[in-house]
């Protein structure tokens, strides 16, 4: 697999496989013992599944790293668990 560095990860679309757009890439969560990455943090969009992942208090989307299918041009994720 190929090197992806966090920087070019920011404002990257995320969407699911089954087509719904989530939003646009905020940030990443990692745990800092570790160094392990945990979560994607998503500026959600207009039509933004609502019941796609927790959200936080500024109603950004928590998905976990775990649903990432790919990262090309967008970031694709499984749409459900």
């Amino acid at each position: 697999m190929s090197e992806i560095f966090a920087r070019d990860l920011g404002g990257k679309r995320v969407v699911g496989t089954d087509g719904k757009i989530f939003g646009r890439l905020h940030t990443v969560t990692m745990d800092p013992e570790s160094g392990a990455l945990l979560d994607l943090v998503v500026e959600p969009g207009d039509g933004s599944p609502r019941s796609a992942s927790e959200r936080s208090d500024d109603d950004r989307l928590w998905v976990p790293v775990d649903r990432i299918e790919t990262v090309k041009d967008q970031i694709i994720i499984r749409s459900s668990r």
